[in-house]
């Protein structure tokens, strides 16, 4: 058996003279929810074209279960895939949709009843048989749309932003009913979506894209902790960023000399004299009327923002950067026009390499 379930090596893709897709190595392991995860235009959902053999790559080469596949038919890899947009047949019922699979495979009726019975507990959909697409709303569609690829036992999903025609509420729904699916069922879900909580919500693994490359593959947890580099760090909820030069690494402290002012931070991997970038996430981000050792960032407080589940006190430093510091309760003792430093304990900050 395989190594990884899914393995592209050195794949490259052009679209004339467009480069999308940059010498990517990516190992999607079995059984896991691996995000492809980026902005509009960064390569993701043509990465998932190319597992599925909707797209040829200029180059490289794409494993299944360790057996190549750029040479096999879309039809001849043991893949599926979910559109956002459906595509079920609307003169169908939903047991003919979820069954049309087996049904070109010419599998015995007896076998395809009990089959397409099995999808529809499988995602709430009993009683449903009967009906066609049009008296369905947009989430029962879709799970229409997942038995419908599931019910071919595929060794690995695709899922191309599959709950982007939902609304929030359903979408946040969907999200659950999909990793309850994803684990009841042990099978590789390869999900593509531009929405980071979605991304963050369901997966095991992120894969953070930006131009045609993979900056940062981890946990949820460890892209948000520790992003790998300033896009990330952007991209991936809100951040605070300083830039500066490490002047002095001891006992694993850091003290950078950023453009705002000291700061220091734990580090690895860092020289001084090298120049960096400090994440801090708002909710670990401090502040006191007096200097703290090791750090003099100052700044002026702007205003406090009531934005539904938390404060947002923003702080405009002497360059006009404005700092996000985010509180469930308010922080009473700051109001606007207040003079206060800024801090963080130095295993709560993030060094990313400039």
């Amino acid at each position: 058996m395989a190594e990884h379930i899914v393995s592209l090596k050195k794949v490259n893709k052009f679209f004339g003279d467009n480069h999308v897709i940059k010498d990517l190595n990516l190992d999607i392991n079995e059984g896991e929810f691996l995000t492809l995860l980026g902005p509009s235009g960064c390569g993701k959902t043509t990465i998932l074209r190319m597992v599925a053999g909707f797209e040829d790559a200029t180059n490289g080469t794409i494993e299944v279960q360790g057996e190549r596949v750029e040479d096999k038919e879309a039809y001849e890899r043991d893949v599926n895939t979910v559109f956002q947009s459906y595509a079920l047949f609307p003169h169908m019922t939903v047991f003919d949709n979820i069954a049309y699979g087996l049904t070109v495979k010419k599998v015995p009726k007896s076998e395809i009843t009990r089959r397409v019975k099995e999808m529809l507990e499988l995602v709430q959909l009993m009683g449903f048989e009967g009906r066609k697409p049009d008296m369905m709303s947009g989430g029962q569609k879709q799970r229409v749309a997942i038995a419908r690829a599931l019910i071919n036992n595929p060794k690995v999903l695709l899922l191309d932003e599959p709950l982007g025609a939902l609304d929030l509420q359903l979408r946040k729904q969907m999200q659950i009913e999909l990793k309850r699916l994803q684990k009841q069922l042990h099978i590789t879900f390869v999900y593509v979506t531009h929405d980071q909580e979605e991304a963050m919500t369901m997966s095991d693994r992120i894969a953070v894209m930006n131009g045609g490359v993979i900056e940062h593959l981890a946990s949820p947890d460890e892209i948000y902790k520790a992003p790998k580099t300033r896009f990330v760090a952007n991209f991936i909820g809100e951040s605070n960023l300083f830039t500066g030069k490490l002047e002095s690494l001891e006992n694993g402290i850091g003290g950078v000399a950023t453009t705002l002012g000291k700061a220091k931070l734990e580090l690895s991997g860092f020289e001084p004299g090298e120049e960096m970038h400090i994440c801090v996430r708002p909710e670990v981000m401090k502040y006191s009327k007096e200097p703290v050792d090791g750090f003099s960032l100052r700044g002026t407080v702007k205003n406090v923002i009531f934005v539904g589940a938390q404060y947002r006190t923003l702080v405009t430093m002497e360059d006009g950067y404005d700092v996000k510091i985010n509180r469930v309760k308010q922080n009473k003792d700051l109001k606007e026009g207040d003079d206060i430093y800024l801090y963080w304990e130095p295993d709560d900050a993030t060094g990313i390499k400039a």
